[in-house]
Order: C-alpha cells, then structure tokens, then sequence
C-alpha cells in the first residue's frame, strides 16, 4: 500500500504500538470489507448473487482488528471466521475479486461453484473456512492448535463465535477440551445483541459471555467491540500469551449487528431507535476515523485517497468478474466424489 512520507514527529503518540502506515492499513481493510458488502448488496438485489448475503454492518472493526493481531506471512498463525467475520479474512489476504466470485458461485470462484458467500479455505494465507453448524469450529480449532502445541510451532489459532452459537454443545466440548489441552488458541466471542432474531435473555443467564469461559478456566475478558483500537490491543496481548504457553484466550467484544440475520431478514423485531442509536453514535468505522484525526495520527486527504482506491478496486474487481459463466453441469462431481459415476456424468451432459 502506497502512502505519504511519514512525518519525523507527531503532535500525539501513537497507540498500541503501530506505526502510521499500519493505522492506514487498518483503515484500508475496514473501508474495504465494508466497500466491498455494499457492493454485494448491490449484486444481491439485482438477482446477481446466489444465496444468502451476510452482512458485517457493524460488526467490521472486531473482525479486521483481531485479524490484525495475528502473525501473517511464513510463520503465519490460522484463524477461523464466521460468515459476518469478511474483514478478518481480507486482513489475512483474501480478495474481493474471489469473494465476489464466491458468491454469484462463478466457475472461477475458489470453490468452482460448489460453494458459497465465505466458505472456502485457504491455508497458505492463514484462513480456514467454517462449518455451517455454529459452535463446531471451537473443537476444530482446538484440534489444528494442539498440533501446534506437539510439534512445538510458535502458532496461534483464532476463532470466531457469535453470542448465539455459545449455547451450543460443541462450543463447551471443545473450549473444555482446548483449556484442558493448553491449546494457543483465540476465542473472538461476538456479543452483538441477536442471535438470529433471539435476544440475549432469552438466550443465556450470564451477563458477559466471558463468564462462560471462565467456568472452564480460562483467561478470559470484555473488550469494546466497536473501539478498533481496543480491540487490536485486547487481541495481540491474548495472542501473545498464547503463544507463550499460557492455553486458551478468550474475549469477548460487545458489539452489534446492524443488519438481519441476512440480507432476505427485515429485522422486524428489532426497535427501530436502537437501530438508529448505533448507526449514528456507535459505528466502528466513524469512531476509528475519528479517532485517527483528534489525535492527528493522520489528515483527512489520506483517508479520502484510501477510499478512492478502495472504490476502484471494488469496480475491477466487478467488472473483472459479473459476467462471468456459472459452472458447467458436468462439472458438478468431480471434486466433490473421488470417483464419479460414468452414469451420472452421462446424466448431467444431457441437461
């Protein structure tokens, strides 16, 4: 990423250890992944994307300051995201050209069509894609951390839970077994109000979901959601700690999805003030922005030349790929059996 010369001096220090062009980039990723989902939206009503669309409305600063947190590159740490966690996996170097096939399921896309929106892998930068069934990548992730821990790798492990998804059954499994395991594993737990369109008390007793974690003995805290840059913090101190021997890591980042459940839900059992309240004074990306030009980490020229370039690589990235083929129908088994059936390649042909 391009950026102007850095100043020698700064009329306010600089936070959490970053320098400028890294509180740029963070910019950059937010901007992004939120960017990116309007212009998903736009596909969406216009019959371009197939499926369901997850917005991250919201939600964007958690996932791309925790994202941020991780070790990237040779020795890069792995994280697990949820379906409302883009920016996270942009951060680690997914690209809104294969997001954008993803989910009009192109025969370009990564998973050639089989799958959609943000289900797909990619290993060697550091994201593994989820499990539809909430809850189930806890012990997944326990499992890919305690082969850290017994090959002896300074690696973390980062994953994702939405407040809903910690009433279930393998999310206490497998935060037991990473705890008694000592795993060096991340938990992200994602209070943001609705799980689905079932508020918390309805949902839990506990006021904080790190209560849950707790009760396995875990380190666990709460973390403002919607401060970046707190966020950042929380996140790279448990990163730390689990790198150095000190097991599961949880935190919780109190949040809010301002969108349904997806794209088709209307939230109609949402009050339309509290809606109204976070858009207009709890907005992750209008607070980071301030932020950075209170305390004169930045001027407003850069932030509005990041969004232009933002904005020119969500329009390449469209126009590189709207109007590209679906897949080929004799192309739907191969890749998902070993071994396709001759009949049943014969049988798609003739459609």
């Amino acid at each position: 990423m391009t950026s102007r010369p850095v100043p020698t001096t700064h009329s306010r220090p600089l936070p959490a250890g970053l320098t400028r062009e890294q509180l740029l980039e963070i910019y950059r990723y937010l901007r992004l992944t939120r960017t990116l989902e309007e212009r998903l939206t736009a596909l969406y009503r216009q019959s371009k994307v197939i499926g369901g669309l997850f917005r991250s409305l919201g939600q964007e600063g958690e996932s791309v300051a925790s994202a941020y947190a991780l070790e990237r590159g040779p020795h890069r740490d792995i994280l697990s995201p949820l379906i409302r966690n883009l920016g996270s996996m942009l951060v680690m170097g997914a690209q809104p050209l294969e997001i954008l096939r993803q989910y009009m399921a192109k025969a370009g896309s990564p998973t050639r069509g089989r799958e959609l929106n943000v289900h797909f892998n990619d290993l060697e930068r550091g994201f593994l894609g989820q499990i539809s069934h909430l809850g189930d990548m806890i012990p997944v992730m326990a499992g890919i951390t305690l082969t850290f821990k017994l090959r002896g790798e300074s690696r973390v492990g980062l994953v994702y839970i939405g407040d809903g998804g910690t009433s279930t059954g393998t999310f206490h499994e497998g935060l037991n077994f990473a705890a008694v395991q000592r795993c060096p594993l991340v938990v992200i737990a994602e209070y943001n109000r609705w799980a689905y369109s079932t508020p918390p008390e309805k949902q839990f007793a506990v006021k904080d979901l790190a209560e849950k974690a707790k009760g396995y003995g875990i380190s666990a805290g709460t973390v403002d959601g919607n401060d970046v840059l707190a966020v950042y913090e929380a996140t790279k101190a448990a990163v730390a700690r689990a790198r150095g021997g000190g097991g599961v890591q949880f935190i919780e980042v109190k949040t809010y999805r301002r969108k349904g459940h997806a794209e088709h839900d209307d939230q109609h059992y949402v009050p339309q003030e509290e809606l109204d309240w976070w858009a207009k004074q709890n907005d992750p990306v209008d607070r980071y922005v301030k932020q950075l030009l209170q305390h004169e980490w930045t001027e407003e020229r850069d932030l509005t030349e990041i969004d232009e370039r933002v904005r020119v690589e969500i329009d390449q990235a469209t126009d590189a790929c709207v109007n590209e083929p679906l897949p080929q129908p004799e192309t739907t088994l191969p890749g998902v059996y070993a071994s396709p059936p001759a009949a049943e390649r014969l049988w798609f042909r003739s459609l």
